[in-house]
């Protein structure tokens, strides 16, 4: 019985990972603090920045970033939730 209760737990605790590890990957590059900080007067990055400071904070990523944020502004899942800083990101470099 001890054995038949291991082998479930441990076959139970490799489900579990390897759903969280799959989970990891399909981030939005929108959900990224460390991208979108510059774009945010507050911590919580809910108050976006004046145009002015929007364009320097846009123009000084990579174009390969911003080619990733422009198409999750296209995914209408995200975009929902990034609705005001899509609306920028579209008139920046879209």
């Amino acid at each position: 019985m001890n054995i038949k209760m291991l082998t479930m737990g441990a076959i139970a605790l490799t489900m579990m990972t390897g759903t969280a590890l799959a989970a990891g990957g399909n981030t939005s590059a929108l959900d990224d603090p460390a991208k979108m900080s510059p774009f945010f007067t507050d911590a919580g990055m809910k108050t976006l920045r004046t145009e002015k400071d929007f364009k320097a904070a846009w123009t000084a990523m990579k174009p390969d970033e911003q080619k990733a944020v422009l198409k999750d502004c296209g995914d209408a899942t995200i975009n929902k939730s990034h609705a005001d800083f899509c609306a920028m990101a579209m008139k920046m470099g879209g």
